[in-house]
């Protein structure tokens, strides 16, 4: 934020200003610049005083400077780049890679006793460094035997060489027990100037597992067969927030052709996108949504169109809506987590108009301020701040408890913090409000088949692939991170086949 009496950076006052922005986007994929010219200029005016360029058009002229060009562009990638991490960041990830994953790779590589592990944007090296010590543990005296290799790439040389010290503070210690800490570390006295409190060394077993190289995730965009080597595991979270709905489809889509045929990959906030099912298939873990590198054609989605069935909270015994507002508020209350109050019913949304009346028309402020809501939760989430976005979630629907978009969203956000009966609750809400929701349709059915109910996984996901066939294949969805009505009911069928697929192996193994 500008001190008090500074002016606010004005993208206008310097004619240079859009050109060198257009620039930066096209080099780094950073898209989430676009239109958040008030943060880049602030990032840029600190490369600005620290190069000694006095505008736009200078510091662009150094980054055509050849050598000097290239190390101030590796310098401003770090400037621009939320490098922010810490250790077993996501708890529920990292319980299903101790629970499901590991161990499901180290028992399929038994006989090879190879495994490789890719950390994509992997920042300071918190995140390697999770996955070294998590894969040590689990191997325990087998270790020796196994050949391990774990890569971090980052696109920052400063945070790489972060990583390679592998030195931190409390703060990327934070979650970590501080019996954890002594197992895993060891002590750094405090340092004038550097660490006043002290901070802490990873100890080599773990360090040697691990290497670190940089790279740029946007080659992965390029045309042609995949170069490089192939992957049992690929870790790239908290990175795919700085591109557009294009790019990180090309991205994701590159990442999978790294992967092993039956490799697993892992994204950040358990979103899944229905964009990834013609190359990925989700599998829904406790707490999140993971991938499986998709080796067999998919089936095409049903012809027939289904139909769609939409489950409405159960109304309370002893209560009886009398109208479709009082309906509406009790499914509500129903779907709000405990200690929530109840919605009036005053703010409910009617579902049809009197017979007569004309309808009263929409306020544009209260829809302008649901969008600003969105942008703000979907911006916390995507940096990682969950906890920040369940607050301001919180304040959206107390201020608009009928919002379906906003249901929707507490849903995904209650997912990612392992509140499986409140997501169910918050999903079904947002269905009931709009019984059209094809996302709402598409993320319930995958909550549904984490817990473990397939009958009603596969009515919802029938739901996603009847709405999103009764629409244009190209059809961008609501709320679907720029997936097309028939990427989601691929992905819709894909997760349906799956389902199928596990309900045949269960019947051969009793």
């Amino acid at each position: 934020m500008p001190r008090s009496g500074t002016p606010r950076p004005d993208p206008g006052a310097d004619p240079a200003y859009a050109a060198l922005k257009a620039r930066i986007i096209a080099r780094t994929g950073h898209h989430y610049y676009i239109d958040k010219d008030d943060l880049l200029i602030e990032r840029l005016r600190r490369r600005f005083r620290a190069s000694g360029a006095t505008d736009c058009a200078a510091y662009a002229a150094l980054l055509s400077d050849g050598a000097q060009g290239e190390a101030e562009w590796a310098r401003l990638e770090a400037e621009i780049t939320v490098g922010e991490t810490f250790f077993f960041r996501y708890a529920e990830q990292f319980q299903a890679l101790r629970e499901t994953i590991l161990p499901a790779l180290i028992d399929a590589r038994a006989s090879e006793r190879s495994l490789r592990i890719w950390s994509a944007g992997c920042s300071t090296g918190a995140e390697p460094y999770s996955l070294a010590i998590l894969v040590r543990e689990l191997l325990g005296e087998a270790l020796p035997d196994w050949r391990i290799a774990i890569l971090g790439t980052d696109i920052s040389t400063e945070a790489l060489a972060t990583a390679r010290a592998a030195e931190y503070g409390r703060w990327a210690l934070r979650t970590m027990p501080p019996e954890d800490r002594l197992r895993y570390f060891t002590r750094l006295p405090p340092a004038p100037g550097i660490r006043r409190e002290g901070g802490y060394a990873l100890r080599p077993e773990f360090r040697t597992l691990v290497r670190f190289e940089r790279g740029n995730l946007l080659t992965l965009t390029e045309p042609g067969p995949p170069q490089g080597e192939v992957f049992d595991l690929i870790l790239c979270r908290n990175v795919l927030i700085y591109f557009d709905a294009r790019t990180v489809s090309a991205v994701v889509r590159g990442l999978s052709s790294r992967l092993r045929d039956d490799g697993w990959l892992l994204l950040g906030h358990a979103e899944p996108s229905p964009a990834f099912a013609s190359f990925l298939a989700p599998v829904s873990l406790p707490g999140t949504v993971v991938y499986r590198r998709l080796v067999e054609a998919l089936p095409p989605p049903p012809a027939a169109p289904i139909p769609i069935i939409v489950e409405a909270p159960a109304v309370p015994h002893g209560r009886a809506p009398a109208s479709p507002d009082d309906a509406a508020a009790l499914a509500l209350e129903d779907a709000r987590p405990p200690g929530q109050g109840r919605a009036p019913a005053s703010r409910a949304k009617p579902t049809s108009e009197p017979a007569g009346e004309a309808p009263e028309e929409a306020d544009p402020r209260a829809e302008t301020a649901s969008s600003s809501d969105i942008d703000t939760i979907r911006a916390l989430a995507d940096a990682g701040e969950t906890g920040a976005a369940w607050r301001a979630l919180r304040a959206a629907l107390d201020r608009d408890p009928t919002d379906p978009a906003l249901r929707f969203y507490e849903g995904l956000l209650a997912r990612t913090l392992g509140r499986d009966a409140e997501a169910e609750r918050a999903l079904r809400a947002a269905l009931y409000l709009d019984r059209a929701f094809v996302m709402a349709h598409y993320h319930l059915g995958l909550l549904l088949l984490g817990l473990g109910r397939p009958d009603e996984a596969a009515r919802a996901l029938d739901n996603a692939i009847a709405l999103s066939q009764a629409l244009g294949p190209d059809t961008e969805l609501p709320e679907g991170d720029g997936a097309s009505a028939g990427e989601v009911a691929a992905g819709a069928a894909a997760a349906r086949a799956g389902l199928v697929r596990g309900r045949g192996a269960d019947r051969r193994s009793s």
